[in-house]
């Protein structure tokens, strides 16, 4: 199954250069990596997939029930709210994660 890495070829943003250097291109942009002061190998924040309504409750879905009457019955369905909702942004992880565009093989098993 497919990661959420970027599509980007060649593009490491831990190390200077973009590309597979091949068999010791790993020590190199570990060393590029220790060296580099403005790329680091953790993810401290993420994007949620959780949102506000309006009366500030917080879920993934929000659903109101509807009364459809149909041949003299009513039944009640539930509708899902689109509208009028607010992302809940960005939010800091509890513990870090690994970027997913690392490009060190941490551990062979």
């Amino acid at each position: 199954m497919g990661g959420s890495g970027s599509k980007v070829k060649g593009a490491w943003p831990f190390s200077g250069s973009g590309g597979d250097s091949g068999a010791d291109g790993n020590e190199q942009s570990l060393a590029r990596l220790k060296g580099s002061k403005n790329a680091t190998p953790f993810v401290f924040t993420r994007r949620s997939s959780l949102y506000y309504d309006e009366d500030g409750d917080l879920a993934h879905e929000f659903y109101e029930e509807t009364v459809v009457t149909k041949n003299g019955r009513k039944r009640s369905k539930l509708k899902r709210i689109q509208k009028n909702l607010i992302p809940q942004g960005v939010v800091k992880l509890d513990h870090p994660c690994i970027h997913v565009d690392f490009p060190i093989i941490l551990c062979e098993g």
